[in-house]
C-alpha cells in the first residue's frame, strides 16, 4: 500500500488540530487504524530509503535528524492504536493487531538491517570517536544509542542469519499478540460469579454494588461477579470471610491460561524458545543476557546478584509473618494449614488487631475524585507548581476517560493528562502509562499522556472508594505521567520515558512517597459522606505500619522476577516442548531460587505473566527492584533537603525528569545525587537490612 492510498478523511492522515495534538477520538473509528498503519509503514520506508540513498556525505541533519523526523504518520497511528488495543479492545481491533504484528517486525528489520543506513550512522560515529565531529551531549548520546540499536538488531550478521532473524522477529511479535489476547480473555472468563450473598460476608456495600453491576454488565440476571485483576492475589481475598469462596477466587486467578480455549502455554513456550534462539543468533548466551546488556544492569550476573541477595531475607521475613497468620487462622479453623487464599485475609485481621486499622475502615476515606484532586494533583502542585483544569470539551477514546490540561507554574500550557481508572472487559489487566503525543522541540510537540488503572466501577451516582494499594498505584502511574509531561528534549526518540527498562520505573516509584506525606494525606483522606478527616491517629498508624507485610510483598515480587529470569536464561534446546511441563518448570525454578514458600505464590504465575510474555518486560521484571534502589536513595535526598518543597521539585525536574533519555541515565542520577546509588535505603525500607551482610 502506498501513502496515497490513505483516504482523505482518515483522521491520522495529518497531525491533529486539537489542543496539544490530542488524537481526534470523536472522528477515529476502528476501520481507520488498518489503512493508517499500512500507509504509515509504506511512507516511513520511503523516507528511510531516501535517507539511505542520499548521495551527500552523512551529517547530523541529513541522517540523524532526518531519521527523527521520519515516520510521523506511522507514529500517530501506532500510538493511538496500541493505546486503544490495551485499554478498549474489540474483536476488530484484535484482528488488526494480529495482522500487523508480523508486519511491524518486518518493518523494524527493514530499517535496522539496512546496511546502507548503518554505514551512514557508522561514519558519523567514527567522526565523533576520532574527534573530527563534536556534538552536543544529547545528540552524541542519540548517535551512540542509534548505532547500538543497529548492532543489537543484527545488522552485522550474514545474509542467512539475517533471514532467520527476520523470521524469528515476526514469529515473536505474533506470539506476543496471541499471549496478550489470551490473557485478557482468560482473565475475563475466570471471574467468579457468586449467587449466594451470604458468601460475600465482609465485603463492603460499595464493593458489592460494583460486583452486582459487573454481573449485570456480563448478562447475569442476578448475582455478583468478582472481576479478576492481573496479579495472583485479588482484592476480595482481603475481606471475604467465607474461606471456600476465597479458595475459589484464588484458584480461578492462579489457574488462568493453564488450560481451555485461552491456554497461553503454547504461546509462552514459543516465545521462550524463539527469544533464546534470537539471543544466540545475535551472540548472547541467552535472552536475559541480551536484555541486561542494553540496560543499566549491563550483565545478567548483576541482575542475579541483587535478586539472590534479597531472596533469603525476604523469604525469612515472609515465613515469620506467616507464623503469625497461622495462629490467627487456627482460631477460626482449628487444624487448618495456612494457604495462599488465607494470607491477605488474615494479614488484614492481624493488622487490625495490632494497629486497629485495615482497608475496610480506610476505604470510606479514600474516594477516587478526592484522591486525584487533593492527593495526586495537589502533591504535583506543591512540588512543581503545576495546576490542572478538566477539559470537558475534549473527548477521550472511551466515555470513562477524563481529559485534563496541565499548566506549568508560570501559567503556560504544559500538556494533556488523560485518566482512565475503571476496569472493563475490553481493558487488559494491571496499570500503565501511555503516550499519545511525545514531547519534542524538534517537532514542536507537547506531551499527551495517559494513565490506566483497573478499579471496579460502582453503579451510577455511587462513589469509587479505593484500597490503599490502589491509591499507591495512582501515585505511581502519575509518576510516569510526570516523566512524560516534564520532558524537555529536542529529539523525539529521547522523550520522557524513553529510557532503559530498568530505569523507567524509578521516577514513578519516587512519586509514591507523596502518598505517605502527612500534609497530603490530610488533604485527601476525608470521609466521602461526612467530610470528616481521617483520624490523626490512623494517619500515624499508616506511617508506622509501612513495613507491615514487606516479607510477603518482597517475596511475591522476587518470585516473579526470578521466574522471569529462569525462563529467559534457557537456551533453545532446553526450553520445554510439552505444555504440561510448564507448571513443573515453574515449581523447580522457584525451588532452586529458594522462594518456593507455598502460602506466598509469585505475583504473576507463568501462564498470565503478561509483563514478560505479552509486554515489554521480558527478562526485565527485575527492573522494579533495580529502580527501587535509585528510588529509595532519592527519597532520602528529598528528606535530607526538606521533603515536599518547590526547590526540591524544581531540582528533581531539571536534573532528571525533564531530561528523558537524552543522556546516560546513571549520569542523570549522579547529577542529582552527586554519587552512585546506595542500596542501604532500599534494604531499610523493605526490612531487609540483614541482606547487606552478603
Amino acid at each position: 500500500m502506498q501513502p496515497t492510498d490513505l483516504a482523505a478523511d482518515n483522521p491520522f492522515g495529518a497531525p491533529s488540530t486539537l489542543p496539544y495534538g490530542l488524537p481526534d477520538h470523536a472522528q477515529i473509528r476502528e476501520e481507520h487504524y488498518r489503512p493508517a498503519l499500512l500507509a504509515g509503514m509504506a511512507q516511513h520506508r520511503a523516507e528511510i530509503d531516501a535517507i539511505a540513498t542520499d548521495p551527500a556525505p552523512p551529517t547530523v541533519e541529513n541522517t540523524l535528524e532526518a531519521l527523527e523526523r521520519s515516520g510521523r504518520l506511522l507514529h500517530r497511528a501506532v500510538n493511538s492504536f496500541y493505546n486503544q488495543s490495551s485499554a478498549d479492545s474489540t474483536p476488530a481491533i484484535e484482528a488488526v493487531e494480529e495482522e500487523v504484528a508480523p508486519l511491524f517486525a518486518a518493518h523494524h528489520d527493514a530499517i535496522y538491517l539496512d546496511a546502507r543506513l548503518f554505514a551512514r550512522i557508522s561514519a558519523l560515529q567514527a567522526d565523533v570517536d576520532s574527534g573530527a565531529l563534536e556534538l552536543e551531549p544529547d545528540t552524541a548520546w542519540l548517535l551512540h544509542r542509534t548505532h547500538t540499536q543497529f548492532v543489537r538488531a543484527g545488522v552485522g550478521l550474514d545474509e542467512a542469519s539475517q533471514d532467520r532473524l527476520r523470521t524469528l522477529n515476526a514469529e515473536i511479535m505474533s506470539l506476543e499478540t496471541a499471549f496478550g489476547r489470551d490473557v485478557l480473555a482468560a482473565t475475563n472468563a475466570a471471574g467468579v460469579l457468586v449467587t449466594d450473598e451470604d458468601e460475600l460476608d465482609g465485603m463492603a456495600d460499595d464493593a458489592r454494588a460494583a460486583a452486582a453491576k459487573a454481573a449485570r454488565d456480563r448478562g447475569h440476571e442476578d448475582g455478583w461477579f468478582l472481576e479478576l485483576a492481573l496479579p495472583t492475589q485479588q482484592a476480595p481475598l482481603a475481606v471475604l470471610r467465607d474461606r471456600a469462596l476465597r479458595e475459589r477466587v484464588f484458584r480461578a486467578s492462579a489457574g488462568r491460561g493453564a488450560s481451555g480455549p485461552h491456554d497461553t502455554r503454547p504461546s509462552l513456550l514459543g516465545l521462550a524458545r524463539k527469544r533464546a534462539e534470537r539471543a544466540q543468533l545475535l551472540g548472547y548466551a541467552h535472552h536475559a543476557e541480551y536484555v541486561a546488556a542494553d540496560a543499566t544492569a549491563k550483565t545478567a550476573e548483576a541482575v542475579a546478584d541483587i535478586l539472590e541477595r534479597l531472596a533469603p531475607v525476604a523469604v525469612a521475613n515472609a515465613r515469620a509473618e506467616g507464623a503469625d497468620l497461622a495462629e490467627a487462622l487456627e482460631r477460626d479453623h482449628p487444624g487448618a494449614e495456612l494457604q495462599p487464599w488465607d494470607w491477605q485475609f488474615y494479614a488484614e485481621q492481624v493488622k487490625k488487631e495490632r494497629r486497629s486499622l485495615d482497608d475496610s475502615i480506610l476505604r470510606p476515606y479514600l474516594e477516587l475524585e478526592r484522591v486525584l484532586a487533593d492527593g495526586v494533583f495537589r502533591a504535583a502542585t506543591e512540588l512543581y507548581g503545576l495546576t490542572f483544569a478538566e477539559r470537558h470539551d475534549l473527548v477521550g477514546y472511551h466515555p470513562d476517560v477524563r481529559v485534563f490540561e496541565v499548566f506549568d507554574a508560570d501559567g503556560s500550557g504544559l500538556g494533556l493528562f488523560l485518566g482512565d481508572y475503571w476496569t472493563r472487559e475490553t481493558k487488559r489487566g494491571g496499570a500503565w502509562m501511555n503516550n499519545l503525543v511525545d514531547q519534542s522541540t524538534l517537532l514542536d510537540e507537547q506531551p499527551v499522556v495517559v494513565n490506566n488503572l483497573n478499579i471496579p466501577k460502582p453503579p451510577p451516582g455511587e462513589p469509587t472508594l479505593l484500597t490503599w494499594d490502589e491509591l499507591i498505584t495512582m501515585f505511581h502511574e502519575f509518576g510516569h505521567a510526570l516523566h512524560g509531561l516534564f520532558s524537555a528534549v529536542r529529539w523525539p526518540s529521547q522523550s520522557g520515558t524513553e529510557v532503559p527498562r530498568d530505569f523507567v520505573e524509578y521516577p514513578s516509584q519516587v512519586n509514591e512517597m507523596w502518598a505517605w506525606e502527612p500534609s497530603i494525606v490530610r488533604s485527601f483522606a476525608l470521609h466521602h459522606e461526612t467530610g470528616e478527616p481521617m483520624p490523626a491517629e490512623w494517619v500515624d498508624t499508616l506511617l508506622a505500619a509501612r513495613q507491615d507485610g514487606e516479607g510477603f510483598a518482597t517475596t511475591e515480587y522476587l518470585a516473579a522476577a526470578l521466574l522471569d529470569q529462569a525462563w529467559y536464561r534457557l537456551t533453545p534446546d532446553v526450553v520445554p516442548t510439552d505444555v504440561d511441563d510448564v507448571e513443573a518448570f515453574e515449581a523447580a525454578a522457584l525451588q532452586r531460587a529458594g522462594v518456593d514458600y507455598a502460602p506466598v505464590p509469585p505475583r504473576y504465575r507463568t501462564t498470565y505473566f503478561n509483563h514478560v510474555f505479552g509486554g515489554g518486560y521480558s527478562a526485565g521484571y527485575y527492573s522494579y527492584i533495580w529502580s527501587e534502589v535509585l528510588d529509595a536513595d532519592t527519597v532520602e535526598w528529598f528528606r535530607e533537603n526538606g521533603g515536599l518543597d518547590r526547590a526540591n521539585g524544581d531540582t528533581f525536574r531539571a536534573r532528571l525528569l525533564s531530561r528523558g533519555g537524552s543522556l546516560d541515565p546513571m549520569q542523570l542520577f549522579r547529577d542529582l545525587r552527586g554519587r552512585d546509588p546506595l542500596i542501604d535505603p532500599l534494604l531499610a525500607r523493605r526490612g531487609l537490612l540483614g541482606a547487606s551482610a552478603r
